[in-house]
């Protein structure tokens, strides 16, 4: 079977990394937009905590576990190292209520999700000792099992992973139209040959499908991330910090701390980093970690999150051989690998190992 993904962030990568190890012809078509979402993305792999439920939240704890897979597959292709560690997650507050509910609510779940690990209430103390940058007066629930990647490399392994499979990508801008009375796909001028077309261009999805005069209801949602460097700090091994609210810091090797990041719901397709958003980061970063004041600032990264009220993935159905992978917002980096190989086994005629069904186009 020949088919095109169009989009090489985690979704597009993953889709078309499954399918070429399992025996496709895949071409990858990378417009390489300003502000891609993988890019820029903190890479937080703990879902366990979140208040999410029902099938949003089943998909977002199956993609934690899967990663010990998705690793595992990536090294019998070659990928030894995308910056995935299970370094722990703190979840962090001055309240203890809150702090009561968060503990609640994880006990509850991972009896299903070993991989969370050993749930444990700790005090500020214990809580800087793991993070030594925290304000003094926050405690703290432990998620061992938490886990960061890095999401550019994790894109770049996938790809390469694909390729070493026989994936060959092209450079362009894709449009999927009509022609003959079947969907057609086209970079630019020249027609791409393909028995089936997965749109995985994230909230540049509806730009490609357009000329089918179809839209799925997903939108940009500008997040900027701000990375900072501790010097003379081991960072590997300290947990990513997750407040009661929607901000968070991740420590990667080397000192490299990444905090952040704004939700600007109805920010369009700017890639700026602007004044008032990078204020917010920092302000929130050093009400959690005042002791990163004095770190220095590397970079700030800006991602347009494809923002949706649920994953949109499958077969429009009103062209059965045009399929969507989008809508994951902030869980992209978690949900992606996952979502990647159950479209394959989809596209292929195999059922899916996690039922896909209420994520279809049709069902939003």
């Amino acid at each position: 079977m020949k088919v095109a993904v169009v989009g090489t962030g985690v979704a597009g990568a993953s889709t078309a990394f499954a399918l070429a190890t399992t025996g496709a012809d895949v071409t990858v078509i990378d417009s390489d937009h300003a502000g891609q979402a993988t890019a820029a993305g903190a890479g937080i792999i703990q879902p366990w905590s979140s208040s999410a439920t029902g099938p949003y939240y089943d998909l977002y704890a199956a993609g934690a576990a899967y990663y010990p897979s998705v690793i595992e597959r990536l090294g019998a292709a070659g990928v030894t190292d995308v910056g995935y560690r299970r370094s722990g997650s703190i979840v962090v507050d001055a309240d203890p209520g809150q702090l009561d509910d968060v503990e609640k609510r994880l006990r509850e779940r991972p009896a299903n999700v070993p991989l969370a690990g050993e749930i444990e209430r700790l005090d500020a103390a214990q809580a800087r000792e793991l993070f030594p940058p925290l304000a003094p007066n926050l405690q703290a629930v432990l998620v061992p099992g938490g886990a960061r990647v890095d999401g550019r490399r994790l894109r770049a392994g996938l790809l390469e992973a694909a390729q070493r499979n026989g994936a060959r990508t092209i450079q362009g801008e894709a449009r999927v139209e009509m022609r003959g009375g079947n969907p057609a796909l086209y970079v630019g001028a020249d027609p791409v040959a393909a028995d089936s077309i997965v749109v995985a261009a994230g909230a540049w999805t509806n730009h490609v499908i357009a000329p089918l005069g179809v839209q799925v209801p997903v939108e940009p949602q500008r997040g900027q991330i701000t990375h900072l460097e501790v010097r003379d700090a081991e960072t590997k091994d300290w947990p990513s910090v997750l407040p009661v609210a929607s901000h968070y810091l991740v420590a990667f090797d080397g000192g490299r701390i990444a905090v952040g990041a704004t939700r600007e719901t109805g920010s369009g397709f700017d890639p700026r980093v602007t004044a008032a958003g990078q204020r917010q980061v920092l302000d929130d970063a050093l009400r959690v970690a005042p002791g990163l004041a004095g770190a220095t600032v590397l970079e700030t990264r800006v991602g347009l999150r494809p923002l949706a009220d649920a994953p949109i993935v499958g077969a429009l159905s009103e062209h059965p051989t045009v399929y969507v992978n989008t809508g994951f917002g902030a869980a992209g980096l978690t949900m992606g690998p996952l979502v990647g190989h159950l479209l394959a086994q989809l596209i292929l005629g195999d059922r899916p190992d996690v039922d896909l069904a209420r994520f279809a186009p049709s069902d939003q």
